[in-house]
């Protein structure tokens, strides 16, 4: 058991029933009262942010959290199935934990959170950035670059986004995992 003295960023810690971790804390000491420790803490199990106060001195309970690197291998019945790869053992993990599966392709490295204590899968999050091939979209137009006109464009997952006008089909875009958003064409494919 720790208490709020050992609230840093980053730290995991059971709440209500549920595991957060810290994004934010600010130690407060009012000239009158007791002093207090202000935190925004985003759930690990469910998607939200909460703010909570800790009176200074109080007992949390910290846990222990670990990422692992895992390789997407394919989606079949049992949900989407994962490789280890360093062991080379496969888990199934289903569709709800995985923050953008919509953006998930064979071989995809990914880090799958697991809580160590009981051994169970928290959450599985894909990069900051994902470099896919445009599928299908209309035939671009050279030269229009100026403009912020945006086109639908269907990824090779499945997807649609919407793409700048002289994107082509077979093009490499890169794609924000957090807003789902294009970023840039890429213009060599790294193997």
């Amino acid at each position: 058991m720790a208490n709020t003295s050992d609230i840093k960023n980053g730290l995991c810690i059971v709440l209500n029933n549920d595991i957060y971790t810290v994004l934010e804390f600010l130690h407060v000491k009012p000239g009158k009262g007791a002093a207090f420790v202000r935190t925004k803490l985003k759930s690990l199990t469910k998607d939200k942010q909460i703010d909570h106060t800790f009176n200074a001195g109080v007992k949390i309970n910290v846990v222990r959290v670990e990422r692992r690197p895992y390789q997407f291998l394919y989606k079949d019945g049992t949900g989407y199935n994962f490789m280890h790869t360093e062991t080379f053992e496969q888990i199934a993990i289903e569709q709800s934990l995985i923050n953008t599966p919509q953006f998930l392709k064979e071989g995809q490295h990914v880090e799958v959170l697991y809580y160590t204590d009981e051994n169970i899968v928290l959450s599985c999050e894909l990069p900051v950035s994902v470099t896919l091939q445009i599928n299908y979209t209309e035939p671009g137009i050279k030269g229009d670059t100026a403009t912020k006109s945006l086109k639908p464009a269907t990824l090779e997952t499945g997807v649609e986004i919407r793409v700048p006008l002289f994107i082509n089909s077979d093009d490499f875009v890169k794609i924000d995992t957090r807003t789902g958003l294009y970023v840039e064409r890429v213009t060599e494919q790294k193997k």
